[in-house]
């Protein structure tokens, strides 16, 4: 019996500790002007309970009525419940709907934020880490040293005490300032530097005011080499998308010498295709979807290439050698090809949607982000340059086609079917197109109009690299990239763009084979 008795001591002794919400508390939270109902809310959440957290969470979700001195918590089925027994209680017909202003609306989710550090979800402490970024209110500071204590993760655990010392920088205690400004100093993030310079303008004590000055030249040189290393990824992922573009344009152009004004729109297929193997997972497989994108890459290049050699073998073969009368076929078949998709797809961009695992990004220097969907780009075209080396310099497919390519009579004398070689190779720089085109659909919508765009930068690509020259091909695509967004940065998107085309057309001028030249006796004569 007496086991019994303490047994169930403990238990009602654990059940009022759950529902420790106080009736006033409760009332305080949902009634009265904005500014009591922030203290009440600060004041609450600084010694949180589950069902003070109910109540917040349910007063961000507009599910709380409240009438006299009385207050329910609205469940999803419309019955109330009592906050404070946590027991179920008739709402009356007159219970009037609890309305918060955006300002309360702001302190409910950052107290939210503050109550979800303690999730045992690396990923919703993080979430909640970020929200309370900007977060200047003294009186949560108990809960994020609580937090910050808990903390187990490294990176969690400086963001935290950052978040502390943004708060600490507004305390009336000079030596609290003082050490929250040291600690700001290695935080490297440009919000951070907004809140020290206005800081820095109401700070009266000197030994604070200094550390806030030897902080802000911290950051300031962080930002400075942060910017550089954002322009230098920046210039590295837009040639890795200029070289995935021009690869196939280096076959066609450049090994063939086959104009090719359509190379764009079969860029274009191979994004579409992109998307109707994305519509097929998403009704058929919907379980696998994160692995579409797999299973798009091969569909996109057969897809392009498939329509690269039906026009080799329908038009272009026709056409070997004149180059004027090649250009002008294939700008007509581009401008076929934009209209057959805009009669399937019709005229609006589709949107292709990025799998979980190309999500998110790399935090660096604390305001620098390398997304994942364009360091996978990167790691792509890499893979695609590497294969396609292979193939032209280590495969019989290859030696065929450098050997039509150098010297097609003797090509044929010795037994090679020369048209098929064409066919293959104007096939396969068809299919690197819609690889360049898949890749594409991972960092912007994909319309009709999404080659145009890209190649006039591909066929300067090929040129300034030097025609049928694959390292040249890969030096000119990431320099082009990175001088385009580093000038982006001193003059701008449209005075870069000019800046490279001119850069471009004084090279050949003064280089009219590009940076590497094509050995043989003509170019060394």
């Amino acid at each position: 019996m007496l086991i019994r008795l303490l047994f169930s001591l403990a238990a009602l002794l654990a059940a009022c500790q759950a529902h420790a919400l106080d009736p006033a508390v409760a009332l305080s939270l949902v009634s009265g002007d904005t500014d009591a109902r922030i203290e009440a809310l600060a004041k609450a959440t600084a010694t949180p309970d589950d069902p003070t957290a109910a109540l917040i969470q349910a007063l961000a979700d507009d599910a709380v009525k409240v009438k006299g001195q009385q207050v329910w918590l609205i469940q999803k089925d419309g019955r109330g419940l009592d906050p404070v027994t946590g027991t179920a209680s008739p709402v009356p017909d007159d219970a009037e709907d609890v309305i918060n202003n955006n300002r309360m609306r702001g302190e409910i989710d950052a107290a939210l934020a503050a109550l979800k550090l303690f999730s045992p979800d690396e990923k919703v402490r993080r979430e909640a880490v970020k929200t309370l970024e900007t977060e200047t209110d003294e009186a949560r500071l108990p809960l994020i040293e609580k937090a910050l204590a808990a903390e187990t993760v490294p990176a969690l655990k400086d963001q935290l005490a950052v978040v502390r010392a943004r708060i600490l920088l507004g305390s009336s205690d000079a030596a609290r300032r003082l050490e929250a400004a040291r600690t700001l100093g290695d935080s490297h993030n440009a919000s951070t530097k907004t809140v020290l310079v206005e800081r820095l303008k109401e700070e009266t004590d000197v030994g604070v005011k200094s550390a806030i000055q030897r902080s802000l030249q911290s950051i300031e040189a962080s930002l400075v080499w942060s910017d550089r290393l954002g322009a230098l990824f920046s210039g590295i992922s837009l040639g890795s998308i200029l070289l995935l573009v021009a690869l196939g344009l280096a076959i066609t152009y450049g090994l063939m010498g086959v104009i090719n004004m359509a190379h764009g729109e079969l860029m274009m297929i191979g994004a579409y295709a992109t998307y109707v193997v994305q519509g097929l997972f998403q009704k058929y497989l919907p379980g696998a979807f994160d692995w579409y994108l797999l299973a798009a890459v091969p569909v996109s290049f057969l897809a392009s290439a498939l329509m690269g050699a039906a026009l080799e073998r329908s038009v272009l073969r026709f056409l070997y050698g004149r180059p004027l009368e090649t250009l002008l076929a294939t700008w007509g078949i581009s401008l076929m090809l934009m209209q057959l998709v805009r009669t399937i797809f019709g005229a609006q961009n589709v949107g292709v949607e990025n799998p979980s695992w190309m999500s998110g990004g790399v935090l660096l220097m604390g305001n620098l982000q390398l997304p994942w969907n364009r360091i996978i780009i990167i790691a792509f075209a890499a893979a695609v340059l590497l294969g396609m080396a292979f193939l032209i310099g280590k495969t019989r497919l290859g030696l065929f086609v450098r050997g039509v390519t150098q010297n097609r009579p003797i090509a044929s004398c010795m037994g090679v079917n020369t048209a098929r070689i064409d066919t293959y190779a104007f096939a396969l720089g068809s299919g690197i197109a819609g690889l360049a085109g898949c890749a594409l659909s991972q960092v912007g919508n994909v319309g009709p109009d999404l080659g145009q765009g890209y190649i006039v930068d591909s066929f300067m690509v090929v040129v300034l690299g030097g025609v049928g020259q694959l390292a040249g091909t890969v030096y000119a695509a990431l320099g082009l990239g990175i001088l385009n967004k580093f000038l982006e940065g001193f003059a701008g998107a449209v005075l870069a763009k000019i800046a490279v085309l001119v850069f471009i057309i004084v090279f050949i001028q003064k280089r009219p084979q590009g940076i590497f030249a094509m050995k043989g006796r003509s170019a060394e004569a």
